[in-house]
C-alpha cells in the first residue's frame, strides 16, 4: 500500500467505521425535510384557532361542566389545536422513520442497536421535562410561553443527544434555543416562532446533510 491515496482511502475506512461504532449516523437528510414540511402544514392548520379566527373546541362546553373539575387533559382533547398536534407530530415521526429506515438499510447499518438506545435516553429526557413543564404552563393559562416553552426543551433535546449521532445536529439545537430566547419577547408570534423553529429549520438542516452526506455517497457510487 505505497499509493498515498490507498493510505487515504484505508484512513477513511477506519474514521469511517469508528463513526458507526460510537455513533449513530443514519439519520438521514430526507427525515428532517419531512419533519419540516409536517410542520409547516400544521403551523398553517392551526393559524385559525390560534388567532382566534375558528372555534377552538370540537363539541361546545358549558361553564357547569368547567367547574365539575374535568381534567385538563379532556379539555385540550375537546380542542382541533389538540389533534393538529397529535397528528402532525405522528406524520413527522412516521416519515422520517422511513426515511432513516431506507438511509440505514442503504447503509447497511443496524437500525436499533446500543447507540440507538444511547440516542433515544438523551433525546427523551429533556422533552419529557419540557413536556411536564408545558402542561403545567397550560395547567395555569400561561399559553403566551408554550412556543418558547416547545423550542427551548427541543433545543436542549438535540444538544443532549448531540454527542450520540452526526455532531451538525448540534447547530439545529442552537437554532432553536435562539428562536426560543426571542420568542419569549414575542409572545403573540409563537406559531410563527413555532414554524420558523420546527418547519424552516428542520428543513434546511435536512438540505445540508443530504447535500454533505448522502449526496457525496451518490457521486462516490456513479
Amino acid at each position: 500500500m505505497n499509493n498515498p491515496q490507498q493510505h487515504l482511502s484505508a484512513l477513511r475506512d477506519i474514521r469511517s467505521m469508528m463513526e458507526k461504532s460510537s455513533r449513530f449516523v443514519s439519520l438521514s437528510g430526507w427525515s428532517g425535510v419531512a419533519a419540516g414540511i409536517c410542520a409547516l402544514l400544521g403551523a398553517y392548520l392551526s393559524h385559525g384557532y390560534v388567532y382566534g379566527y375558528k372555534n377552538l373546541f370540537i363539541h361546545e362546553m358549558s361553564a357547569s361542566r368547567y367547574d365539575s373539575g374535568i381534567s385538563l387533559l379532556e379539555v385540550l382533547m375537546n380542542t382541533w389545536l389538540f389533534w393538529i398536534a397529535a397528528g402532525t407530530f405522528a406524520a413527522a415521526f412516521i416519515s422520517s422513520f422511513i426515511f432513516t429506515f431506507i438511509k440505514s438499510k442503504k447503509d447497511g447499518t443496524p437500525l436499533w442497536g446500543k447507540m440507538t438506545k444511547r440516542l433515544l435516553i438523551n433525546f427523551s429526557i429533556p422533552l419529557f421535562a419540557g413536556g411536564l413543564f408545558i402542561y403545567k404552563l397550560l395547567h395555569f393559562g400561561t399559553f403566551g410561553l408554550v412556543a418558547p416553552g416547545c423550542l427551548l426543551f427541543y433545543g436542549l433535546a438535540l444538544l443532549n443527544a448531540s454527542k450520540y449521532t452526526l455532531a451538525e445536529i448540534k447547530y439545529l439545537g442552537y437554532g432553536q434555543l435562539v428562536l426560543g430566547v426571542i420568542n419569549l419577547g414575542f409572545e403573540g408570534a409563537g406559531l410563527y416562532f413555532w414554524a420558523l423553529g420546527f418547519g424552516v429549520l428542520h428543513i434546511i438542516y435536512g438540505i445540508v446533510m443530504w447535500y454533505k452526506y448522502e449526496r457525496d455517497v451518490k457521486n462516490s457510487e456513479a
